[in-house]
């Protein structure tokens, strides 16, 4: 039996931090896919799909870790501290949850015979920015290589570019900027417009994960960046773009100081850590995407009640 024919079989799929953004998104592509989905997060999920099974579980709780793996066969590892600037602002708890929480997840999954871990990481990794987050990041890449060292474990490693979409919170970038937008008419944006970022929609990136189960991924690092990448300036005047009208008008201003946990051009320094690029042909359009999150942010806000 080769590899492809073995990602069509159905699996079970744990998907820790299932409940989220990313994490929600990936556990409906897999469902989509065939497999049997067993969301772990501490908070239920909304986005609950018939079929999926939801697990309320700490990836800090060992035993019920320990408990809830057995019988899985890939584990999905997602739930972490994943706001850069709270991890800057709150290291303990970075490397509490993040790399603490992935240790019990290796620990757990060794136990039970999980074929393989998928990990959640950062293009950070390979820059000098990133602060307490990158280092959380990097350890757990390390713990899932002396894993498959020690034990055998198999793993691949999923390093994020900006992504976007629907679902997301303020915790989101690109929701952030639209809902500012949206709600005040104003964008207060902390740099110069210069940064340059690479955009890829969460759904395209879910997709990704249904194919990276085959065995020509083991032990592989993919980065997922995706096909858009412009400055920031460009994707604020897109913003711009699409909310001004003659009831409405998106006034942009940029701090003069600027954070030093985010990079400018690219998040990549000389730290030779190499990873190969995936994407797919069809893909999500940046703008008609903008204006998608814009009508969930709309229809979210409470509308006025007009009297006659």
């Amino acid at each position: 039996m080769n590899s492809k024919e073995k990602s069509k079989k159905p699996l079970n799929i744990m998907v820790t931090g299932g409940s989220g953004f990313l994490g929600s998104h990936i556990a409906d592509a897999l469902t989509n896919a065939g497999h049997n989905v067993f969301i772990y997060d501490i908070k239920p999920s909304p986005y609950l799909k018939a079929e999926q099974r939801m697990i309320d579980g700490d990836i800090l709780d060992e035993k019920e870790l320990a408990r809830r793996m057995e019988g899985i066969d890939v584990v999905f590892h997602l739930a972490a501290l994943a706001d850069l600037d709270v991890a800057q602002d709150n290291p303990h708890d970075a490397m509490r949850i993040n790399v603490l929480g992935t240790a019990n997840i290796l620990e757990a999954a060794r136990k039970a015979n999980v074929k393989r871990v998928v990990f959640a990481s950062t293009i950070y990794v390979n820059s000098r920015t990133g602060s307490f987050y990158r280092v959380s990041k990097h350890s757990c890449e390390l713990l899932l290589e002396a894993y498959h060292e020690r034990y055998g474990l198999e793993y691949t490693i999923l390093r994020f570019g900006t992504l976007y979409g629907t679902r997301a919170n303020e915790n989101n970038s690109v929701f952030r900027s639209l809902k500012e937008a949206f709600d005040t008419g104003k964008i207060e944006f902390r740099g110069t417009g210069d940064e340059v970022r690479e955009y890829i929609h969460v759904q395209d990136a879910a997709e990704i994960c249904t194919r990276i189960l085959g065995d020509e991924y083991n032990g592989e690092t993919l980065i997922l960046t995706g096909h858009h990448r412009m400055k920031l300036s460009e994707f604020l005047n897109m913003i711009k773009e699409i909310l001004d009208n003659n009831d409405r008008s998106v006034e942009i201003t940029y701090a003069s100081d600027k954070s030093e946990s985010h990079y400018v051009q690219t998040p990549y320094s000389y730290i030779p850590r190499v990873g190969k690029k995936i994407v797919i042909n069809e893909y999500c359009d940046f703008g008609q995407s903008l204006v998608e999150i814009l009508d969930k942010i709309g229809l979210e806000k409470p509308q006025k009640k007009i009297t006659i």
